[in-house]
């Protein structure tokens, strides 16, 4: 789990994200797994929009991986009101951003990557934090290896 002061900046970065981008309605930090890190969605129910995100993550890591394009870095869905785009964040998280119909597509991906490279910085600096004192501790067990079908890779900005 991501430390209570990470989570905090994860969320003004989501906040600095909405207020350089107006056509934003809305983003949201969560793991590949579906479990909400930080949100800024008015409307819309946070949880259940990570739970789809990690369920198209599935799919999009298996549709890369069976056409040999490399790993996931993005997903780009628009429908009949705007788009929803999950960005790789890091090797344990996603980034969605929720964008009205009239948004510059190539803005959107501009400021989703950029934002999911500082995002993936911040989670995978505090999981880093957070194993380390357990695998220095004896009683800890030991967490499970991510499979490497779900590791995220950073895209260069």
């Amino acid at each position: 789990m991501v430390p209570e002061a990470e989570t905090r900046d994860v969320l003004d970065e989501l906040q600095r994200l909405r207020a350089r981008v107006p056509l934003l309605s809305g983003a949201l930090a969560a793991s590949t797994d579906g479990l909400v890190l930080a949100h800024d969605t008015p409307g819309v129910e946070a949880e259940g929009v990570a739970a789809l995100t990690a369920a198209a993550l599935g799919v999009s890591i298996r549709m890369t991986d069976a056409t040999g394009r490399g790993g996931f870095r993005e997903l780009l869905v628009r429908g009949g009101s705007g788009y929803i785009a999950t960005y790789a964040a890091g090797s344990s998280a996603v980034l969605t951003l929720l964008a009205e119909d009239r948004i510059n597509v190539g803005r959107l991906h501009l400021e989703g990557r950029r934002a999911g490279a500082r995002i993936g910085e911040l989670v995978d600096a505090a999981l880093k934090r957070v194993e380390r004192p357990a695998a220095n501790t004896r009683a800890a067990p030991p967490r499970p290896a991510t499979a490497p079908n779900r590791a995220l890779p950073q895209r260069p900005t």
